[in-house]
């Protein structure tokens, strides 16, 4: 996983370290992190668990069934799980600094995490549109260009870029930076657009109260059973695109079935911003979310 990758590691950590450092938002103390993620195992039609105790044909290579989740040459599971529970612990002291600001502001934080080319960005434009005055903000993620943050301004909506360079997803401290510069409203919705990627960010705390999984219907319909640990850490899903379905020959119950087969409890969607459907439910859960918070 990224944690052990190197994208997750000090590289990327210690150059952000020196342009917060440079800004004069050092950091403080890093608490403890309990346990490194387990992999998720998906159960298959009818119920049972999929075991790979047998051969395929082809003789395909399936990594990732020891205790650390992944491999790496030369490195024992013992010390994956060590690195991955270093890393994760630093992060998720800032994430809970962050959900405590978030949360001392009566706020509603979602971290919405996609393939590149979901729609993120379009479903969020459209969002903030409907929503209308209510107070909001927007921290987006990339690795370059401030593309997308220009798109959340020309609503009016205030935003901050946050670029990545090599780095594959937001931390907690690359959010705590941003929200130090946002200046979050009292009772609004924080919209926290990740890097367009289906792995990493599944591990990565950023202090919101959901995390929410869109998928568009270009993608297949097997897409959650690829990447389940996404699936498994969101609390929504969202089924964008769905204008297209008619002519992508895709079954938009075999995406919902796929989906809960990786997170039964999980709620999904089915959304086309560009039309407009399913944009009411969406609004909805949002609304609901923002009550709980005591707004």
């Amino acid at each position: 996983m990224c944690t052990v990758c190197g994208c997750g590691g000090h590289s990327v950590e210690d150059a952000f370290r020196a342009h917060l450092e440079k800004t004069g938002q050092a950091g403080a103390p890093l608490a403890a992190h309990p346990a490194p993620l387990q992999s998720v195992a998906i159960p298959a039609l009818g119920g049972a668990l999929h075991d790979h105790g047998h051969a395929h044909a082809g003789h395909d290579i399936h990594l990732g069934h020891g205790p650390a989740g992944t491999e790496v040459p030369g490195m024992s599971q013992q010390r994956l799980i060590e690195i991955e529970t270093d890393i994760l612990s630093k992060n998720d002291a800032f994430a809970a600094r962050n959900r405590a600001a978030i949360t001392a502001r009566h706020a509603f934080a979602t971290n919405l995490v996609s393939s590149p080319g979901s729609g993120k960005t379009t479903l969020l434009c459209r969002t903030i549109e409907m929503l209308g005055e209510v107070p909001l903000a927007v921290i987006e993620g990339d690795q370059q260009t401030t593309n997308d943050a220009d798109r959340i301004r020309a609503t009016g909506a205030a935003a901050i870029q946050v670029n990545t360079g090599k780095g594959c997803h937001l931390d907690g401290r690359m959010v705590e930076a941003a929200l130090a510069r946002l200046g979050l409203p009292e009772g609004a919705f924080l919209f926290i657009e990740n890097v367009g990627n289906l792995v990493c960010p599944a591990a990565f705390d950023l202090g919101e109260d959901a995390k929410v999984a869109i998928l568009s219907v270009t993608e297949g319909e097997d897409k959650p059973l690829k990447y389940p640990d996404m699936f498994a850490a969101a609390g929504l899903a969202i089924l964008n695109k769905v204008d297209l379905a008619p002519y992508c020959d895709v079954d938009l119950d075999l995406y919902e079935a796929n989906v809960k087969r990786v997170n039964p409890a999980i709620e999904v969607l089915r959304v086309s911003a560009r039309t407009g459907e399913g944009m009411q439910a969406w609004l909805d859960w949002l609304r609901a979310g923002l009550a709980r918070k005591g707004a």
